[in-house]
């Protein structure tokens, strides 16, 4: 087993690792910034080494200060979490060429996997359906042309990276010249790549996507599938396993789509393959996260099995103790507690935490980082916590998250909880009869989301 790991993040990601290492034995080194310094994942680590200020580019994305901290404090691994240089190739060359192991695939995999149009041509050829889209990037003339051809709506996405940044749903051609450049700026700005691709927009599609855990040795683990069509901005608010969308059979077939993609690009490490399905239940491959995802909980409580233990101990070269489809049990929902506030467009919400209380009771986790007195800082992410309940089925899982949303207690900021209330009692949730367009269908069945 593997010594000592760098933890290359910060949050309740960064908690979450150091814990999983103690479990397995293993000391584990945190990284801050300055803003950062008396946190929680400071505090919870074996060692911590300050590695700069506190905007993330001088501290948690600064590839050099961040291999150096592993390096001076004798690591023989990193792990990054989610976010910052998770999926990063030239993080991982990094601590490749200084002798630490990464906690994720390698950076062959990685780079082609972060090319989106390069992994939709990989996961074709591996007999995994693909949303109708263009093969390569693309030049705005040839989003015209391939659009009129695909038929409007059409979605313009950046080739090198995801949630949400620059995409662009695009209604009719008197619209695409200037979201291509609107689109293709933010996609520049943040992955240094403006390069867009076309793909057929799917209406009321739902979004949902499969856990795999692999060894790179041969084995394969998948863990079913979460339901993420509540989302804002193309950012996922609530996750549910397993899918109240799915049929067994198109579960399978889901899950055997995902298996086959991980040996056709030899995968290792945890992983999650992202796909929307029609209204029909056909379903298309849409990304890979080539990494843990924030909603990895929901599949943990389901399965009984720890990923981020599992990531470690594949980087340490061990073999999957169990492969094919993981057995489940129950259901499962989790809830992002985030710094925002809904009734303004869900604008971030930074400030000081004055009281946090977690709710608590048989089935309920809470992933978090906060305490009496934390700042949630403008500089990183707003989330606050992960609430997630489990249950024997899927009723009984939403009472149980209607209590502990209720118990929850958060003074300082304004935050989703109120909106997560409201979801859960709207009729769409309830039945299990939603879409990714869910907060805008069902906008007047949500309070929270009305000015003040």
């Amino acid at each position: 087993m593997l010594r000592r790991v760098l933890v290359a993040n910060r949050g309740e990601i960064a908690v979450r690792v150091i814990r999983a290492a103690h479990e397995l034995g293993m000391e584990a080194v945190a990284v801050y910034s300055t803003a950062d310094e008396e946190a929680l994942h400071v505090r919870m680590a074996d060692r911590a080494v300050r590695i700069g200020p506190p905007p993330a580019t001088q501290s948690y994305l600064n590839i050099p200060s961040v291999v150096a901290a592993a390096k001076t404090t004798e690591c023989d691994c990193v792990h990054p979490g989610y976010g910052f240089l998770a999926e990063n190739p030239a993080f991982v060359e990094a601590c490749e060429q200084n002798d630490l192991v990464f906690v994720g695939p390698g950076a062959d995999v990685m780079q082609r996997m972060g090319n989106k149009v390069q992994a939709k041509a990989e996961l074709k050829a591996a007999e995994v359906p693909v949303v109708p889209g263009t093969e390569d990037s693309t030049t705005v003339a040839e989003a015209v042309a391939l659009s009129g051809e695909l038929g409007y709506p059409v979605l313009l996405k950046a080739t090198a990276g995801g949630g949400g940044k620059g995409m662009r749903l695009v209604d009719d051609a008197g619209e695409l010249e200037s979201a291509f450049q609107t689109a293709s700026a933010e996609a520049l700005a943040a992955f240094g790549d403006g390069s867009l691709y076309v793909e057929k927009a799917i209406a009321r599609a739902r979004h949902v996507e499969v856990q795999v855990l692999c060894d790179g040795q041969g084995g394969v683990l998948t863990l079913g599938e979460r339901e993420c069509s509540i989302q804002r901005r193309h950012q996922k608010l609530i996750e549910e396993s397993p899918s109240p969308a799915l049929t067994p059979e198109t579960r399978e077939e889901m899950e055997g789509a995902a298996e086959r993609a991980c040996r056709a690009i030899d995968y290792r490490s945890a992983g999650t393959f992202e796909f929307l399905i029609d209204p029909d239940g056909a379903f298309y491959f849409i990304e890979l996260n080539a990494r843990l995802q924030v909603e990895h909980p929901v599949s943990e409580l389901t399965t009984g099995v720890d990923i981020v233990q599992g990531q470690l101990r594949v980087a340490a070269g061990e073999q999957l103790a169990l492969t094919g489809r993981a057995p489940r049990r129950g259901h499962a929902i989790e809830f992002r507690i985030n710094a925002e506030d809904p009734a303004r467009g869900f604008a971030p919400a930074p400030g000081l935490v004055e009281r946090f209380r977690a709710p608590l009771g048989p089935g309920v986790r809470v992933d978090t980082a906060v305490e009496d007195g934390a700042v949630i800082s403008p500089y990183y992410d707003s989330l606050i916590a992960k609430v997630v309940v489990w249950a024997e089925d899927r009723p009984s899982a939403i009472a149980r998250g209607r209590r502990v949303l209720s118990e929850l207690a958060i003074d300082g900021v304004s935050t989703t909880q109120a909106l997560q209330l409201d979801i859960l009692a709207s009729d769409p949730f309830a039945t299990g009869r939603y879409s990714t367009s869910f907060l805008d269908d069902a906008e007047e069945l949500l309070p929270a989301l009305v000015p003040a």
